[in-house]
């Protein structure tokens, strides 16, 4: 006879849930988790089409599909046994306020990453990364950044919140080491005047996924690495639900390979952003962020099963 028991507990009374359902916990700081799940519904750095807040919902909501495998194929290990997590939902701050979201966020990451615990985000648009970046520069020093989009997001034109000039900001400021950093995806004007090396998208589609694993180890070595993922890195046929959507990106099958072989990284952070769900179709952008999200997790508990 099935009973209550049979069931987890957070399984049977709410529509309330986190990422692939793990536990929302609303004040994170001093919970036993190793690794914080956090959104930030905040578009207001978009230049394109707004949408973005809606993302870590979307995220969330796709995640379920994701949820009920033990072991996911091709990990040998459930990441559920191996690594704690807690969601804490979506950070809170002023409608229209950017620069307290800033404040905000940079406060949030600061206190648990204080506690040894690893941060994965999610957008909201690109802007989010830079609060983020900040807070971890003062807990690791200077980083490498392992960026996946279809912009460089390195430009020095703008307002002072602007999703395309956190990568410009961010070497200024001595949070990452251009010169240990990589950017792939790239299919938009750029240049290489700050030291980035950048992997085009039609060399990333030329290119085999362990090429362009070699390129990413052998560009950021045993640094501290920052990974920050644009869902618009993905060509549109995979990741329609986007503000700025560009033809000619990667495939899910390319960009799951590399990620799932960024094994031995020093990963200590991670995003995904840019997820606009009332642009997306079949919910294809949101499932895409979700599985992208939850092989970084693989890779994080992977690093550290294989650190013991």
């Amino acid at each position: 006879m099935a009973t209550l028991a049979n069931y987890p507990d957070y399984s049977l009374y709410s529509n309330a849930f986190g990422f692939l359902r793990q536990p929302l916990v609303f004040q994170p700081q001093g919970c036993d988790a190793d690794v914080i799940i956090t959104g930030v519904p905040f578009d207001m750095a978009t230049t394109g089409r707004s949408g973005s807040r809606m993302g870590p919902g979307a995220i969330r909501q796709a995640s379920i599909n994701l949820a009920w495998e033990g072991k996911r194929w091709p990990w040998e290990f459930s990441l559920t046994k191996e690594i704690k997590m807690a969601d804490c939902g979506d950070l809170v701050f002023d409608c229209g306020d950017a620069a307290q979201m800033c404040e905000r966020l940079e406060a949030h990451a600061n206190s648990l990453l204080a506690e040894g615990k690893t941060l994965l985000t999610f957008g909201g648009d690109h802007f989010v990364t830079l609060p983020l970046l900040r807070a971890h520069a003062k807990q690791f020093g200077e980083m490498a950044l392992v960026h996946f989009d279809a912009h460089t997001d390195t430009y020095d034109m703008g307002s002072q919140y602007d999703h395309g000039t956190m990568f410009y900001h961010a070497p200024n400021e001595g949070l990452i080491d251009p010169h240990s950093s990589i950017q792939i995806g790239i299919r938009t004007e750029h240049s290489h005047k700050l030291g980035y090396q950048v992997v085009d998208a039609a060399t990333a589609n030329d290119w085999t996924a362990d090429q362009i694993i070699d390129a990413i180890k052998t560009r950021v070595g045993d640094r501290p690495v920052y990974l920050t993922f644009d869902i618009d890195c993905l060509d549109p046929a995979y990741a329609p639900g986007t503000g700025t959507p560009v033809c000619g990106g990667l495939s899910t099958d390319k960009i799951l390979k590399v990620i799932r072989g960024l094994q031995g990284i020093n990963l200590i952070g991670m995003d995904v952003v840019e997820v606009a769900p009332a642009y997306d179709h079949a919910e294809l952008t949101s499932l895409a962020a979700a599985t992208i999200a939850t092989d970084l997790l693989h890779v994080w508990a992977a690093n550290r099963k294989n650190s013991k």
